[in-house]
């Protein structure tokens, strides 16, 4: 998975990339998902959306949602702090790319973040 481009704040707008963005509603869609304690959660039958496109969720819990369409996906981490979302393209495998960001969830959440 590539960090090249970093995550930037701007206006209530997450960028994980120079072409997709996670509007304030999309965020409210994934906030919305871990304040479910229904199982399974409503998203894992509606689906999310992030930068515009619709994702099937694969897993939802109280820490992870994972979400794809066709090749490329998200995976979306909450730690103490913040709500991590990482993107991948169809060039990596989403195995990979959960255990990065779970991996730095984990960190984040170790250091009180």
């Amino acid at each position: 998975m590539s960090w090249q481009e970093p995550f930037l704040r701007d206006d209530a707008k997450l960028t994980f990339s120079s072409t997709s963005q996670v509007s304030p509603a999309e965020i409210k869609e994934v906030v919305n998902a871990y304040k479910d304690s229904g199982t399974p959660k409503q998203v894992q039958s509606s689906g999310l959306h992030v930068a515009g496109e619709r994702m099937v969720v694969l897993k939802a819990d109280d820490r992870s949602l994972y979400g794809k369409k066709g090749k490329e996906g998200v995976v979306i981490v909450k730690t103490t702090q913040a709500i991590l979302i990482g993107h991948y393209p169809e060039t990596v495998q989403p195995g990979s790319a959960a255990n990065t960001v779970e991996q730095l969830a984990d960190y984040l959440i170790g250091v009180g973040y």
